[in-house]
């Protein structure tokens, strides 16, 4: 069976990587410098024989060429997120993001791993206006994050064409799900939300709330990296796709989402009314994306529609976060 390393592996996205390949019997490396990443999301895994942690740093290349001995493909989440947190503090973003995507791609490089999936981001869409949007059609960055997932996208480029590798970008469209953490400065805005319904306190929403996302639930971005990682399809690798569902909802409709399905649970989060603040700095209004190209190179069918994302979301905070 085929060997992957997951970095980033005690994240979000990695833990939920991780268990979906550990129940296809597949051998499984974990890379985390728990940053952001927690020991909670993987201790189920510590005792199944096919997985291993290696606790430590992408921005260390000794430890990138240690981690990947051995491995068929790595699918390459690690990095430090949040728009916010780029615009704060730059350098600590463009060390992780690009130098440590960078030792990556030297270490996959010279261990010869069959194929290298990454996480790339609709970030990188920036100030272009089109919706829906399309692969090959981008803005300039709004922010320092958002060049480091460009400079990604143009690393994989140049490593494919100058030194034969497989590369492929998935361009992530808000993500949410189970194990996704409300807490911190820089949580997301749905475990976020949620949080704050369950202990009946107003969400907080940046501007009036007409701001929309392709909320792109978990299960869908398993099946893309999935699918990205075993395809045969010469035309469908070295390129990028966006991740997502092709739909788009408003923070004020997130808001009812939210409200309806915690209601099921506890009535009196029905009437706890949002709050709105100014927009957020470095924010894009409307994001949409175009599907057709993961459906007609790698078949994609997503399986979560926004609303049924958010009804098993929504059972997994109120399971554990009560």
């Amino acid at each position: 069976m085929y060997k992957v390393l997951i970095t980033g592996g005690a994240g979000f996205i990695g833990s939920n990587l991780t268990e979906y390949f550990l129940s296809k019997n597949y051998k499984v490396v974990c890379l985390d410098n728990f940053a952001t990443g927690h020991r909670h999301n993987i201790e189920p895994f510590f005792q199944n024989p096919n997985y291993t942690l290696i606790e430590g740093d992408i921005r260390d290349l000794e430890v990138c060429k240690k981690a990947v001995d051995g491995v068929d493909y790595i699918l390459h989440q690690a990095a430090l997120g949040s728009v916010p947190r780029s615009i704060k503090d730059p350098i600590t973003s463009n060390d992780v993001n690009v130098s440590g995507f960078l030792n990556m791609l030297i270490a996959a490089r010279d261990a010869k791993v069959k194929r290298f999936v990454y996480a790339a981001s609709s970030s990188t869409y920036g100030d272009s206006e089109s919706l829906p949007k399309i692969e090959e059609v981008i803005g300039k960055p709004l922010s320092p994050y958002a060049v480091t997932k460009y400079v990604n996208e143009l690393y994989a480029d140049v490593f494919s064409k100058t030194y034969g590798m497989q590369c492929i970008g998935l361009r992530y469209f808000n993500v949410f799900g189970r194990r996704q953490d409300p807490n911190g400065a820089y949580a997301a805005v749905i475990p976020l939300f949620v949080k704050q319904l369950m202990n009946h306190e107003a969400p907080k929403i940046n501007g009036e709330g007409n701001y929309s996302r392709d909320f792109t639930y978990i299960d869908n971005v398993i099946q893309m990296n999935e699918l990205a990682m075993l395809t045969n399809d010469a035309e469908a690798i070295n390129t990028v796709y966006n991740t997502a569902v092709g739909d788009r909802t408003t923070l004020n409709d997130l808001i009812k989402y939210l409200k309806e399905y915690l209601s099921e649970f506890d009535i009196e989060i029905s009437q706890v009314q949002p709050i709105h603040g100014p927009n957020r700095v470095g924010d894009i209004p409307h994001s949409l994306a175009s599907i057709e190209k993961a459906k007609a190179l790698l078949g994609y069918k997503p399986t979560h529609t926004i609303d049924k994302g958010l009804k098993e979301a929504v059972q997994w905070y109120w399971e554990n976060l009560k």
